[in-house]
């Protein structure tokens, strides 16, 4: 009799410690094979985001984040495009040929309306963001200032269209990410469905 007992108790020992084992593996590997699946903010960060751009002034910027950067939007006024003319001579790549935007922007105004600039907000020299600098800036700017963008931290000035001034650190234009037009109040960026 007290050898069943002796293989009872030998027997609900090895069940139990099997079972908490076994718990044990499925504990473990259920959030290890869960961290191969990507979160849901590494899936945001690639997707495309809509930004409602109908109660944006004219003159006024704004950012939506896009892939962990900052996508500038700005509803430029008629003295803003015209400021675009007048330092064409001033910019590095006045006819962006280095590739820092979709086809669709290639234009004086790297825009697909002129009126909207849309425009990843980091320097391309060190990765800085730069900050909006109206034309009222001329004391701090120079005399010449139109209005545009100025990185703080070494320099880079760049215009209303995102082009780099000549002299300046940054070597390239601002970017223009991929965007399009779902309705007259509402951008996609990080897509252009239709390539314009």
């Amino acid at each position: 009799m007290s050898e069943k007992k002796i293989d009872n108790t030998r027997r609900n020992l090895i069940v139990a410690t099997s079972a908490v084992a076994g718990a044990a593996g499925a504990g473990a590997a259920i959030p290890f094979a869960w961290s191969w699946w990507p979160s849901e903010r590494a899936k945001a960060a690639g997707a495309p985001v809509e930004a409602d751009i109908s109660n944006l002034a004219p003159g006024e910027l704004a950012v939506v984040e896009w892939r962990g950067k900052p996508v500038w939007i700005m509803r430029r006024t008629k003295e803003m495009l015209e400021a675009i003319k007048k330092v064409e001579d001033k910019v590095t790549d006045p006819k962006s040929e280095v590739p820092l935007q979709p086809e669709y922007a290639k234009n004086e105004y790297r825009s697909i309306k002129p009126e909207y600039l849309v425009l990843v907000g980091i320097c391309t020299h060190l990765g800085c963001s730069p900050q909006p600098k109206s034309s009222e800036a001329k004391g701090e700017m120079g005399a010449d200032w139109a209005g545009g963008f100025l990185c703080p931290c070494h320099g880079s000035k760049f215009d209303l269209a995102g082009r780099v001034y000549k002299g300046a650190p940054a070597p390239v234009n601002l970017e223009v990410p991929p965007h399009t037009y779902l309705s007259d109040g509402t951008i996609l960026i990080g897509e252009d469905k239709k390539g314009a």
